[in-house]
């Protein structure tokens, strides 16, 4: 039996925000109650049979849901593999994450698949995967959804990828109605974009190139929403970057349609400006773009028009980001940042709560694929985060094998101080333990 006394209890699902203890036996809650509780239970189950941690001061939330990540295995191991992947998803308060199916090979089929759950099963957290929408990501032909489905895919995505043909999408959307599942659009026509990863604007005219322009992510986004509208598929908006985008968004959820929107913490943080700071660093897909597009995220999220926070980790080799600026690949790393990022730039200038945060980091994730997830309640799985809200910290080394963060060296507050799985503790930074 593991008790988790006088800590500040965040339920979103239920709206509970009080002072408390937690017992948890087994791979599950068994009772919240207020403080005083655990104690009794552990007089109660005798010598050795507990474990107390001490969390007055900290607040205990459901474990964080990432369903956005690239943990580059099978294949590109040498920036990530499934386990440092989950290292560092533990060390960020993540219990729970979804892999995207741009691996080599490519997760279209069940062997990767199989191999990416087999291997996520012996990390101490829920390693979920996605399945390629298209065979090859070649954008004509669908996978096998249905075999996918039955071999333990959470959903379907062409992530890296966007899919150009909107014939082909309706096909797909209709296949996904008809299954009941989930796809997740990367949303960025590249006839519009001449150069990736950078937004089209001030910035890129300083650099001298052109750039993507947020046109490219809102033509798709319209397409998609409509779409989805009209074949009542439920479809995620990949890392949604562009303030017009939200509006669609917004529009295609007022009409009825089933879209979901996700927003990365380094697009509700950073804009365009970041890439003259930080190069390649701040160098992504979509990109950071302007301050007025920031504020627009900052706006989706207060109102509910974005769902989520998902943090698109994409892990790079050193020796790739110090390519020229135009050679190298889009992406960061983000699982160990998110909920720091999330307090300092939303919680504490008043954008979101607490609980609020914790529903678009772990509730609302955890709904949109139908997780047993995302719930601190009597009953649910004993998946936890235990942190510091008010601790502030210098960001500086990771669990992750790659280290490309434009965050590296800034104070942020807010800190992991424990990560508890399936009842587990699967990371501990100085968590103090109790006696009676």
């Amino acid at each position: 039996m593991l008790i988790i006394e006088k800590a500040r209890i965040l339920d979103p699902a239920s709206g509970r925000d009080e002072i408390g203890d937690i017992i948890i036996e087994g791979e599950r809650i068994r009772e919240i109650g207020p403080a005083g509780l655990g104690r009794e239970a552990a007089r109660n189950a005798g010598s050795g049979n507990f474990r107390i941690i001490d969390a007055e001061g900290l607040a205990a939330a459901p474990g964080l849901v990432d369903v956005h990540v690239h943990f580059r295995d099978p294949g590109l191991t040498y920036k990530e593999d499934i386990e440092t992947g989950a290292q560092a998803a533990a060390r960020g308060g993540f219990t729970t994450v979804v892999c995207m199916a741009n691996t080599k090979p490519i997760v279209d089929n069940r062997e990767t698949l199989e191999y990416v759950l087999e291997k996520g099963k012996k990390t101490g957290i829920h390693v979920l995967s996605c399945a390629a929408i298209s065979k090859g990501f070649g954008g004509r032909e669908l996978t096998d959804m249905e075999g996918l489905l039955a071999a333990g895919a959470a959903g379907f995505t062409d992530d890296g990828i966007p899919l150009m043909d909107g014939a082909f999408v309706r096909r797909a959307m209709e296949e996904a109605v008809r299954l009941d599942t989930v796809l997740s659009f990367h949303e960025e026509d590249k006839t519009f974009i001449k150069e990736n990863g950078i937004n089209h604007g001030a910035v890129s005219d300083k650099l001298g190139i052109y750039g993507s322009p947020a046109l490219a992510e809102n033509s798709l986004v319209a397409r998609d929403c409509m779409i989805a509208l009209d074949t009542g598929a439920r479809i995620d908006i990949q890392h949604i970057s562009a303030g017009a985008s939200v509006e669609m968004v917004r529009l295609a959820k007022r009409l009825g349609a089933q879209v979901w929107a996700e927003v990365t913490p380094h697009h509700f943080t950073l804009t365009e400006e970041a890439v003259l700071a930080h190069g390649s660093l701040a160098k992504m897909n979509p990109p950071l773009r302007t301050e007025w597009d920031r504020r627009m995220l900052i706006e989706g999220l207060k109102d509910g028009t974005i769902d989520m926070i998902a943090t698109d980790h994409a892990p790079h080799s050193a020796e790739e980001k110090g390519r020229p600026l135009t050679e190298a690949p889009s992406g960061i790393i983000g699982l160990e940042t998110a909920l720091a990022l999330g307090i300092t730039h939303l919680v504490k200038p008043g954008h979101l709560t607490l609980l609020e945060l914790m529903q678009k980091m772990s509730t609302n994730p955890a709904k949109l694929y139908k997780l047993d997830a995302g719930v601190l309640a009597p009953g649910a799985p004993a998946d936890l985060v235990l942190f510091d809200p008010d601790r502030v910290w210098t960001v500086k080394e990771f669990a992750s094998r790659s280290s490309n963060s434009p965050f590296v060296g800034e104070q942020l507050t807010g800190q992991v101080m424990g990560t508890i799985c399936a009842g587990r503790e699967v990371y501990a930074e100085a968590l103090r333990t109790g006696g009676i």
